[in-house]
């Protein structure tokens, strides 16, 4: 039995190939499969549980964290991150690419003004001694 996170069989298909070729064999088997590790960390992502709150249908806590560290550092979760995205883009009839981006001036932070006022950045005051 499994849990809605889980990995179809199709989506399977389409990141195993980035596991295979980053990671191999190397000569050992492990005693979980990828997939297996996967849909542990989808659990993690999708529940918000903590670590040590993951069902025992899944590998222990410490393997899937370990797995998950691994990965991150690899960039293999930014990989796949991109390749869906291209997939999604493509399905709704896009370019795989996007051809420019936007930033909302509202969240990016700036230093100029932060010079000027000291490290009380948002008070009115520019300095903690001008009184």
């Amino acid at each position: 039995m499994g849990y809605p996170t889980d990995l179809t069989d199709k989506q399977w298909e389409l990141i195993e190939p980035v596991f295979r070729r980053h990671t191999g064999n190397y000569g050992h088997r492990s005693k979980w499969s990828k997939r297996e590790l996967v849909n542990a960390v989808l659990y993690l992502v999708r529940s918000g549980c903590q670590w040590r709150m993951l069902p025992k249908e899944y590998p222990p806590h410490n393997t899937v964290h370990a797995f998950y560290r691994r990965m991150r550092l690899a960039g293999i979760w930014e990989e796949i991150l991109s390749i869906l995205v291209k997939k999604t883009r493509v399905y709704a009839g896009r370019n795989p690419n996007p051809s420019y981006a936007l930033i909302d001036s509202q969240s990016v932070k700036t230093t100029g003004a932060a010079k000027e006022r000291g490290i009380d950045g948002g008070k009115k005051r520019k300095d903690a001694n001008d009184t």
